[in-house]
């Protein structure tokens, strides 16, 4: 970089740099606009060369971003294993405690029962009876024999998503359910409350809420999809019902499993041996009813902890409960009992399927890329649903790639928008495709919901592409130089086995030719516009310099014979409009081969042919028209050289590119033969 440039580096970097002030200044010691275009110029490039070292030093530190979110990964599952360990052994150091008091309070208890055996039972239910006059609309619920009484209380009841007061409500706890009663604000007579909710002890988890003040003394009950709060009056009545919530639900449990177990050894006392063999038949089916044994306490206790591994976002766990459910009735009969298994379990699949959709959805943040969905993929997968993870997970990485897109800052350097967009869609494009790959390896029937939602995705690319390249009117060198990147971005997903080339193509051919169209028209006017000027005199380039910067854009765009054309000090032996025309038609097919496709070949071709017509059929004319015969000769010398030199340049240069023959350039070079001075006829091209 210049002394100057280094001097406008540290002026704009320094701490205490004004930039209203500096704007100020400049514009007082500018003479101009041409100081101002100047000095923009320079913070243009400056911006530019932060920009190409800023990009560097991306790649140079590629490898340790990479290395980094590795280390993070790494120390993300180290975390969550902690965890997992830490509420292992909190539970176990709950239920040692549990077990203590519990030991304590069966011994009370039974003493209890021993001295007063009916009466206790009695009391609860007629209790309970009592209450439940209070409630409108529970009259059924003494119904059920056995029910009765355990704990009630007032609570207030907030709403989940803001914590707002809802309405004030009354909890009865039975041994088997929990009545949920609203206070009714006109009372009649003896009834004080409404019917509101009545939910089975195994259908919901209790969870202690931390006090955030003024929020204190609530619990959670947990009915997956849904959940309710509660407020206690103070700290000591919310640790009484937590404690009575979970030792009425393990109470429940174990009464169950006892009673399951007596069960069991009365049914072969009953069986008879017969002698008819017509009779074995017969009994086999009350035979297999108990071969399945569901008394074990894992399966006991397998809905509740479903709803506790939910609850607790270890989706892994949950899936390994019902891997082992399912291998373990795999080759077991399908009795009524597993049936009532299966719904309560289903149930929880439900509900647990839901927050994994929800975990996929793209509402949900899309930071971390592909590899953060691997965690609820993987357990849709695992639980049958790999359509739906399919699904899922492309409308979240297609969300991720338009959130991208549209966060992608739109430089003033069309080329420079370019290199970015291309980096972001076609990384993000491949970083998917790999993810894909690892998380469906085993399901090829997805691979083409992928392939179809790649074609999708290019797109959204090729909208954003289109709207900064062609609907801004960029110039062709530029539009072709940005579909060269685009392509060899593209060409980067062959790595994988994923070939969208054809498609990007077929998605930009219509903006393309257009282009060519455009500046086809631009290239014809500027050339009927120096026809009209043509003096047809000879080019003074005035000095060496000139000349020999001249041959080398001629020698560049592959006319190395253009030194015969040269005369002595600074002339050139050709007009000045066959020169620029020369240079901008073989810019013009430089920058289109550079767009060229087999799609669009023909606009190509036609598009060359009408450029060169423009420029025969006006030195046709002058030839017709001259009179003075040393400027027919010139006229001819040029004609020649846009016959002879010009035309196999452009022909040779489009075959040896597309490896087609040009026969439309071919025809018309043809039918332009040049015709030397002939004093008694008229000098044309024919």
């Amino acid at each position: 970089m210049s002394e100057t440039g280094n001097r406008l580096r540290k002026q704009l970097e320094s701490a205490n740099f004004d930039p209203q002030g500096y704007v100020k200044q400049l514009s007082q010691q500018s003479d101009g606009d041409r100081d101002l275009q100047e000095h923009r110029q320079k913070i243009q490039n400056l911006a530019d060369e932060t920009a190409q070292n800023l990009k560097k030093n991306v790649y140079k530190n590629y490898r340790q971003f990479i290395e980094t979110a590795k280390e993070i990964s790494y120390l993300e599952s180290e975390m969550y294993q902690l965890s997992h360990i830490l509420t292992e052994q909190k539970s176990i150091m709950e239920s040692i405690t549990q077990a203590l008091l519990s030991t304590d309070k069966d011994e009370t208890s039974k003493e209890m029962q021993a001295a007063f055996p009916k009466e206790t039972e009695e009391i609860k239910q007629r209790t309970l009876t009592s209450l439940l006059e209070k409630v409108e609309g529970a009259k059924n619920i003494m119904d059920t024999p056995g029910r009765h009484l355990i704990y009630n209380g007032d609570l207030a009841e907030f709403d989940v998503d803001n914590m707002s007061p809802i309405q004030r409500v009354h909890a009865f706890l039975m041994n088997d359910c929990l009545l949920i009663a609203t206070w009714l604000p006109n009372r009649r007579g003896a009834v004080k409350y409404k019917y509101n909710a009545l939910y089975d002890l195994e259908s919901f988890a209790v969870v202690n809420v931390k006090d955030n003040p003024p929020m204190k003394d609530m619990f959670k009950i947990l009915m997956f999809p849904d959940s309710r709060i509660f407020q206690a009056e103070n700290s000591k009545i919310k640790k009484e019902w937590l404690e009575i919530l979970d030792e009425t639900k393990k109470n429940k449990v174990s009464k169950e499993k006892h009673k399951k177990e007596e069960e069991i050894p009365t049914s072969p006392v009953r069986a008879e041996v017969s002698t008819n063999p017509f009779d074995m038949d017969d009994e086999e089916p009350a035979d297999t009813e108990e071969d399945v044994n569901l008394h074990l306490e894992w399966i006991l206790e397998l809905p509740e902890d479903l709803d506790v591994c939910i609850a607790q976002r270890d989706f892994e766990g949950a899936v390994d409960l019902l891997d082992k459910l399912n291998e373990y009735l795999k080759d077991q009969p399908v009795t009524p009992k597993v049936k009532e298994l299966r719904s309560k379990v289903d149930e929880r699949v439900r509900q647990l399927t839901e927050v994994l959709v929800f975990e996929l959805s793209p509402d949900r943040s899309l930071r971390g890329g592909p590899k953060a969905t691997r965690r609820a993929v993987s357990q849709l997968i695992r639980l049958g649903q790999s359509t739906k993870a399919c699904d899922l997970f492309l409308k979240n990485r297609a969300a991720a790639v338009q959130t991208a897109i549209r966060q992608l800052r739109i430089e003033g350097a069309t080329l420079l928008y370019i290199h970015k967009l291309c980096n972001i869609f076609f990384t993000s494009l491949l970083e998917t495709a790999k993810e894909f790959e690892m998380d469906f390896a085993g399901n090829t029937g997805c691979y083409s919901a992928f392939v179809v939602w790649s074609r999708s995705a290019i797109k959204t690319f090729v909208n954003a592409f289109s709207k900064q390249v062609f609907d801004s009117k960029e110039s062709l060198s530029t539009a072709a130089e940005c579909v060269k990147v685009a392509k060899e971005h593209c060409q980067q997903l062959t790595e994988i086995g994923l070939d969208l080339t054809f498609t990007l193509q077929s998605l930009l051919v219509k903006d393309i030719k257009a282009a060519l169209q455009s500046y086809k028209d631009i290239i014809i006017e500027a050339t009927k516009h120096r026809n009209s000027e043509e003096m047809w005199r000879r080019m003074n380039l005035m000095t060496p310099e000139a000349l020999a910067k001249l041959k080398d854009e001629m020698r560049s765009c592959g006319i190395s014979s253009f030194d015969q054309y040269t005369g002595e000090d600074c002339w050139v032996n050709l007009s000045y409009t066959v020169v620029a025309f020369t240079k901008q038609m073989m810019s013009f097919l430089e920058e289109g081969l550079k767009l060229y496709f087999p799609e669009l070949h023909m606009v190509l071709l036609e598009s060359l042919r009408e450029i060169i017509l423009v420029a025969v059929q006006h030195v046709d004319y002058c030839l017709r028209c001259e009179q003075d015969p040393e400027k027919k000769s010139f006229i001819i010398q040029n004609a020649t050289f846009l016959h002879d030199t010009v035309l196999p340049v452009v022909e040779f240069r489009f075959e040896e590119s597309v490896g087609k023959p040009a026969k439309q350039l071919h025809d018309l070079r043809k039918s332009t033969r040049p015709v030397r001075i002939n004093p008694d006829s008229t000098t044309s091209l024919v």
